[in-house]
């Protein structure tokens, strides 16, 4: 891993002056930049960019370059090409203190045994107890897991569950969704490459898109966020904490509170 620092580290060095927020480069340059180095060429080059994306922060060298309040993400820019770009948002954390709705808990028992891992546990209780309808209050419907597409320059994106739904009114909807469990954290990435799938599809011109994110926290509780990306930067447009319970834990008290204006 130490070889992927030094990789990325250079192709920041090579590209960046002072004052930018943003430059390109190509996978190739990878390659090239291994070369140049002396180490062996990673046997996957688009796995250098997806490390430092989603599982390992950036070399210390590059995040001492960013402003107060910018941070640095690697974006896709088309087949084969990245962008380094200055975002005000890196990852989506829970806030700390946030009222914790109960829900009655629909997941079938012999999902919750048999599911393969936190992500998948998590889209399991998302989709059983219709938690994107609770969260945003329209009726959605799962339409495809882990669906894998490319986006016109931009480039290969992966889509945890997208659902698509309808309101009170008539309109449609198209909801892709992520999730992280475990110490996973929610980053910014996903949701920019989900809106920009939203907004390059021809089949949901018509839809009204909104994007979800769902975390696990301590003690069960699911972490439910709409997100938006403007262009530059992704926003929280709203936070929900929901636990799933026997109706039972439910009691009088909880639901007075839930009558209660946010």
């Amino acid at each position: 891993m130490n070889a992927y620092c030094k990789i990325i580290s250079a192709i920041f060095e090579k590209n960046f002056n002072v004052g930018m927020t943003y430059f390109e480069f190509d996978r190739e340059d990878i390659g090239n930049i291994a070369d140049d180095l002396g180490i062996p060429r990673p046997k996957n080059l688009g796995d250098v960019v997806y490390t430092f994306r989603y599982r390992k922060a950036l070399p210390k060298t590059i995040l001492d370059t960013q402003p107060e309040g910018r941070y640095w993400l690697i974006l896709g820019a088309g087949d084969a090409r990245y962008r380094f770009q200055l975002s005000g948002l890196c990852h989506i954390e829970p806030r700390p203190g946030l009222l914790v709705r109960k829900i009655p808990d629909a997941t079938p028992e012999i999902i919750s045994r048999y599911a393969l891992g936190d992500e998948q546990a998590l889209l399991a209780k998302v989709r059983y107890n219709r938690l994107i309808d609770i969260f945003l209050g329209i009726t959605a419907y799962s339409l495809q897991n882990h669906l894998r597409t490319k986006i016109p320059n931009y480039g290969q994106i992966e889509i945890d569950e997208l659902y698509v739904g309808i309101d009170s009114q008539g309109a449609q909807y198209v909801i892709p969704v992520q999730a992280k469990g475990g110490n996973d954290k929610l980053g910014v990435i996903q949701t920019i490459q989900d809106v920009t799938f939203c907004q390059t599809q021809t089949r949901y011109q018509d839809c009204i898109h909104r994007t979800v994110s769902a975390q696990f926290m301590t003690d069960n509780v699911i972490a439910m966020f709409e997100l938006t990306f403007d262009g530059h930067d992704v926003s929280i447009v709203q936070e929900k904490h929901y636990k799933l319970v026997d109706s039972a834990s439910i009691t009088t008290g909880d639901l007075t509170r839930y009558k209660l204006p946010d």
